[in-house]
């Protein structure tokens, strides 16, 4: 995921400036650039923006009290040509402090500490929510979404209208049909054996041709699964 950024600038030629070194690194997306702090307040309302390339002397309203207002929603960067501001910057806890002229190579280094600090964490959290959604499904039981996770699920029962889902500490009964529970599971850890009946493969104890054991639960094999059953069965 890109990192949203904008510039606050009321020099032409700094914008341009700014606006080409962000276009030279992958991971971080332009949305505005502005001309002053009025202008920055309007896309910060409409926009979720984790960066600011902020300049600090700018008429009528400065970047100081923009830094100010906004909170720690958004990070900054800033960008000035004049020194004595530095330390005021700094307090803000702005990521970085930029004197004028900015060259390519200092501008990566910002970057680079705003992506330190937080673009690892955003990955991490990400990664964590994929992999949430690769070992668990949720399915709608009893007025609410009920979170199943794959490795605590024995087998899973039609029943009519109805299926049960059985899992190491529960079973959950659900309105939605077995061959929609079966298209949200890992085909690697379950099998079809019959119309009515799903499992989880590293449950089954035994087997014969006729039947899948787990711990003392026979669930049947029908004629029409038998073949894949077996084939996937036996080369587990």
């Amino acid at each position: 995921m890109k990192v949203k950024c904008i510039i606050v600038d009321d020099e032409p030629v700094a914008r341009d400036i700014i606006s080409s070194f962000v276009a030279k690194i992958h991971d971080l997306e332009l949305v505005a650039t502005c001309k002053n702090v009025s202008e920055a307040f309007t896309v910060l309302q409409n926009n979720s923006i984790q960066l600011i390339f902020l300049d600090i002397n700018m008429p009528e309203i400065s970047g100081l009290s923009l830094a100010k207002s906004i909170q720690h929603k958004s990070q900054v960067v800033f960008t000035t040509a004049y020194r004595e501001y530095a330390l005021e910057g700094f307090d803000l806890q702005a990521i970085d402090y930029l004197l004028k002229p900015i060259s390519f190579d200092r501008f990566l280094k910002a970057v680079q500490k705003y992506f330190d600090l937080h673009v690892s964490k955003e990955t991490v959290k990400e990664e964590v929510q994929s992999l949430e959604k690769e070992t668990s499904i949720f399915v709608r039981s009893d007025r609410k979404m009920v979170k199943v996770r794959f490795s605590e699920i024995r087998y899973v029962e039609s029943l009519s209208d109805y299926v049960k889902i059985f899992t190491n500490q529960e079973t959950i009964v659900t309105r939605e049909t077995i061959s929609n529970i079966e298209s949200k599971l890992p085909s690697k850890e379950f099998l079809r054996t019959h119309r009515s009946y799903i499992v989880s493969m590293n449950k089954i104890n035994s087997f014969t041709n006729e039947f899948v054991e787990l711990d003392k639960k026979a669930i049947p094999i029908s004629r029409s699964y038998k073949e894949n059953v077996l084939q996937k069965l036996a080369g587990k």
